[in-house]
């Protein structure tokens, strides 16, 4: 799959999600099998650029390329001017998020609030991809609610403005994260235009990958809620794909090595005391997805405050696991 003059390793998106997208995660993921992250949202208010939080957000050191960074807000000239600072920081691809259904975001015509108003869709974009020299790529919904579904007047408009590919997550912002997802929507928004398309939404398996990979038609699988304690899925997916066959899932052991880096990587990245809070829901994704008997050992985990300690607590909890196996 290409964006721009990027060759991605596979058609598999690391879905932009604010709070989890940090650089340790999105390199996490590369490794285990995507071929590309998106960033967590960027907002493109100048009295936000140089706080600690969007400072953490644009960090790429050691990232392998492409390096995509997703903007938000819903003023085309200072979507361009943030698009151009993002470029000048090492972005490789700057993605524009239309998607969002957050309530402070809409709030602000942001996001997928954006979806009501096309010619100010057409003047984003339009500025956005005039202002950079790299590829600039647009994630949306399929409409704002269930009546007013433009999901492929969007995708036109979109190919029109020179966006080089597009993600759709298969809802509408007043459905949120619930209800099915519309394949057939993103079917028929893939068939209206020339350019890479990617389906996101419940993509949480090889076979549901197979799937909409075959109803759809489209070039790539943007994956989100399913990565959270299991980073694996790509290379799960990607096997299944190229083989037919189920991958092995990870041993205990392999896990213990997973987590320990992504661990030490967040301890380093927000140092210790931000660290280990961020890498609390990390854990409890993971032992919610794979170990859910054990809510007293998550609570215990939750009150830990050092990063030795919580490092520990992790790989003591494995051990054991992987002792209860062998008996």
């Amino acid at each position: 799959m290409k964006i721009g003059r990027f060759t991605l390793t596979n058609n598999l998106i690391v879905a932009p999600m604010a709070g989890v997208t940090d650089r340790p995660f999105r390199q996490l993921c590369k490794h285990l099998g995507a071929g590309m992250a998106v960033s967590e949202m960027v907002s493109v208010n100048p009295q936000l650029r140089h706080t600690v939080k969007t400072q953490r957000r644009t960090d790429h050191l050691g990232e392998v390329e492409p390096r995509c960074v997703q903007i938000a807000g819903a003023d085309p000239q200072l979507m361009a001017e943030a698009a151009q600072i993002n470029v000048d920081n090492g972005a490789d691809i700057i993605d524009i998020n239309m998607g969002c259904p957050a309530k402070k975001v809409c709030h602000i015509m942001a996001g997928s609030a954006l979806l009501r108003d096309e010619k100010l869709v057409a003047r984003i974009l339009e500025a956005v991809v005039s202002a950079v020299n790299v590829p600039v790529t647009l994630k949306i919904r399929t409409g704002w609610d269930t009546h007013n579904r433009n999901g492929v007047q969007i995708a036109k408009i979109a190919e029109n403005a020179g966006i080089q590919s597009l993600a759709v997550h298969g809802r509408t912002r007043a459905c949120a994260y619930t209800g099915a997802v519309e394949y057939d929507t993103i079917a028929t928004i893939k068939a209206s235009i020339n350019i890479p398309v990617i389906a996101n939404g419940d993509i949480d398996s090889p076979e549901k990958a197979r799937y909409v990979l075959e109803k759809t038609g489209v070039d790539g699988l943007m994956i989100g809620r399913a990565a959270q304690g299991r980073p694996w899925i790509f290379r799960e997916i990607q096997h299944y794909l190229m083989t037919g066959e189920f991958l092995a899932p990870p041993t205990l052991e392999e896990v213990q090595r997973i987590l320990t880096t992504h661990l030490n990587n967040l301890y380093e990245f927000y140092g210790e005391y931000s660290g280990v809070r961020i890498a609390r829901k990390h854990l409890s994704w993971y032992l919610n997805k794979h170990h859910a008997e054990t809510a007293a050992f998550r609570h215990a985990l939750n009150s830990v405050t050092r990063a030795e300690e919580q490092l520990q607590g992790m790989q003591g909890f494995l051990r054991t696991q992987q002792e209860i196996m062998n008996l």
